[in-house]
């Protein structure tokens, strides 16, 4: 434990140095978003000595990206090599039980399939060529079976494979040669984010795997049926959603409801035999909210997981749980709470041991950083991974992989002023040492004048403190005036992390010459569920009031130049820059990124529609008050600042109509606006492109209503 604690402090130490040039030449460019590489996924190897990631190149001018496997040696991290080479993407590896191979999905045979490649040398070879693509490959214990995840129509998923593939395959094409479009629903969830469903179901399949000859077999549908057995909504994932028991003899699963998917949040997690055949599936728990995340201990006798308490809620408290188990994954006894004091979110969960104690290690959202936590197995009080002596700013951590016979681990960590990258720890000393993976980014960083990184806590709504992460320009000088640019969050269940970002990030506007806000108010992740649960019903009331509340701090300071004010945000940032145009008259301009409108409209096209049930009480039939009280389309007699308006044909989450409505509101009104879509984007803007163009317009669009640059 104590070795735990002093290596992730050096990891701040590491970073801070990366970040912290002897010169700083210039400022952050656009561009520079596109040259750094992007680092994911550390998995570290059964054994401790070796760990294999992700670096993902993206090429600006191709409007693409590429992604390849990397791989170090513990003792030596700094002379990381790239392990596979193919201009598409090979991703989430994952290691065989025995250390020798690797296991990853590619796109470089013309569709996602699962992939192995040996250790000890030679090609990778492709284990999987299923029509509807193989994902999210994960190894048996005994290293015989792989399970993976495929999207088929399920009226098939009865049939033998080689039948049931066939009917997919021919189907698909069939769809796409046919000059009729047309799609015909019968029930809700029929598209998702960016993408129809087609009422497609997620299924899980298994593959035996013979480790002498290093090939597979033929996929086999464990869960057939026309229900998902993976989650559908991000909300519910955490990436690696099912395992196999610790005998290999059953898969454990995040399992979609039964029915009512798109209003009902009651994910289980179940139970079905590798070799398939059972009509119905063994649920393991038992809880009417959300459960996921299933994780066997090392010794195979314990399985923990997550669950939240409040059916419907998307945002509640995750809890973990733990209850022993058979070596098939069933349970023997009634589970309980491991963090059930603990007011923070469980992420991932993960096992280790120290001594004698078996451990449950996850990461948690914590005052405006990740963290990593530990409790152990016996229920004693959760302990933050991070030395209390370290500044709350130091750094996020997460992306975390343990070898649980050594105790050796890797982490992925970066801050607002440093972008992801890999570390690895080993508890071979007293003080144990913990050292950046490669230098992937190290050159481009020192390029860059890096604005300065402060955390302050302000009065809110009712005088709760709200926190607020603030960046500089580089070149900051406090006794001139500079223009401000306030930010608000997603979510509106999110939070402004000290953590790196590929889109909306802080310090290509501060580059700009913007003193840059990042408030964190409530409904606000990571600083109690209380904080969280405090937007619910009320998103233009006390948030309202803690941004306002932030702002009018902000004015104090001599250096902000209150003639020049702006605010942007997405999601629900977008929202909330819709409510201030019916509000306030604080800001110079607004722009805002696939907002909320109009409550009315978004409950009915939206995708999740338990996600506005929540927030309102109810749909608008029900709980008629709370769709008025705070949609700022009702406001629209207040509408007078100058708005820039982003939304995308893709977005199925909060749909193109809502800025289609208030564009067309503004110039009616004859107010100042301009309207900007991606009809191949969804809520996000992805594309290297379109990302371009999208920073490019709005920085273009803010030098004339608000110009950067002291004064």
């Amino acid at each position: 434990m104590k070795t735990l604690l002093s290596v992730l402090l050096l990891v701040s130490v590491a970073l801070m140095t990366a970040a912290s040039p002897a010169q700083s030449p210039r400022a952050m460019k656009v561009d520079d978003l596109f040259q750094i590489r992007r680092i994911a996924d550390p998995q570290i190897s059964p054994d401790g000595k070796q760990v294999v990631f992700v670096v993902t190149t993206v090429n600006l001018e191709g409007n693409s990206t590429s992604s390849n496997l990397w791989l170090a040696d513990v003792a030596h991290p700094e002379t990381a090599r790239q392990l596979t080479t193919t201009p598409k993407k090979d991703l989430n590896p994952r290691w065989s039980p025995d250390g020798k191979r690797i296991l990853f999905q590619s796109t470089r045979s013309g569709s996602m399939q699962l992939w192995v490649i040996d250790l000890s040398g030679g090609e990778a070879r492709q284990l999987t060529s299923i029509s509807t693509e193989a994902a999210t490959g994960v190894w048996a214990p005994n290293g015989k079976s792989i399970a993976f995840v495929s999207a088929i129509w399920p009226e098939y998923s009865h049939k033998p494979f080689a039948e049931s593939d066939k009917l997919n395959k021919d189907r698909a094409e069939a769809n796409e040669k046919n000059p009729d479009k047309a799609k015909v629903f019968d029930r809700l969830f029929f598209r998702h984010w960016d993408s129809y469903v087609e009422n497609k179901r997620q299924h899980l399949f298994v593959i035996s795997f013979d480790p002498a000859e290093g090939t597979a077999g033929e996929p086999k549908d464990v869960t057939p049926g026309d229900r998902d057995a993976y989650p559908t909504s991000m909300t519910f994932s955490v990436g690696d959603d099912f395992c196999f028991s610790p005998d290999s003899s059953h898969l454990i699963f995040t399992a979609v409801p039964v029915e009512n998917e798109a209003w009902n949040t009651n994910h289980d997690l179940c139970r079905v035999p590798v070799t398939g055949g059972t009509p119905t599936w063994d649920a393991l728990t038992k809880n009417g909210a959300a459960d996921g995340a299933p994780a066997f201990s090392p010794d195979g006798k314990w399985l923990a997981w997550r669950a939240q308490a409040v059916p419907g809620s998307e945002a509640d408290r995750w809890v973990a749980w733990i209850a022993p188990c058979e070596p098939s994954g069933k349970l023997t006894s009634e589970p309980r709470a491991l963090t059930a004091d603990l007011d923070r979110s469980v992420e991932g969960i993960h096992w280790t041991k120290t001594g004698a104690d078996q451990l449950v290690v996850f990461s948690a959202e914590d005052g405006g950083v990740s963290k990593i936590f530990t409790v152990a197995a016996d229920g004693k009080s959760p302990v933050r991974l991070t030395n209390p002596q370290a500044p709350v700013d130091s750094v996020s951590i997460g992306g975390l992989s343990i070898s649980p016979s050594t105790g050796r681990f890797a982490v992925l960590a970066s801050r607002l002023d440093s972008p992801p990258g890999v570390f690895v720890g080993e508890q071979t000393s007293e003080m144990g040492r913990l050292v950046p993976v490669g230098s992937f980014n190290k050159q481009l960083q020192s390029d860059i004048a890096w604005g300065k990184i402060e955390s302050v806590t302000v009065p809110g709504a009712g005088g709760t403190p709200m926190q607020m992460w603030l960046v500089y320009p580089p070149g900051f000088d406090p006794a001139k005036k500079w223009p401000l640019a306030f930010l608000v969050h997603g979510g509106p269940q999110g939070a402004w992390m000290n953590s790196w970002s590929n889109r909306w990030n802080p310090q290509v506007w501060a580059a700009q010459g913007y003193v840059v806000a990042l408030p964190n108010p409530r409904g606000s992740t990571g600083f109690g569920q209380k904080y969280t649960d405090e937007i619910s019903g009320d998103w233009g009331g006390k948030c309202y009031e803690d941004l306002m509340k932030g702002l009018e701090w902000l004015e104090t300071k001599p250096f902000v130049d209150r003639d020049r004010m702006f605010a942007a945000g997405a999601s629900f940032g977008g929202y909330m820059m819709n409510w201030f145009q019916g509000q306030t008259d604080k800001f110079k301009t607004l722009v805002t990124h696939c907002g909320v409108y109009n409550f009315d409209s978004m409950y009915a096209t939206t995708e999740e529609v338990w996600f506005d049930e929540w927030e309102h009480g109810g749909p608008p039939w029900v709980n008629r008050d709370s769709y008025e009280k705070y949609s700022p389309h009702r406001f629209a007699q207040n509408f007078k600042t100058p708005m820039l308006i982003i939304h995308n044909d893709l977005d199925f989450r909060v749909p193109v109509s809502e800025g289609l409505q208030l564009f067309t509101t503004l110039q009616r009104l004859g107010v100042p606006s301009k309207l900007i879509n991606f009809p191949d984007e969804g809520h996000w803007v992805n594309k290297p492109a379109n990302s371009k163009f999208w920073h490019d317009e709005i920085f273009a669009w803010l030098r004339n209503y608000c110009p950067p640059g002291a004064k």
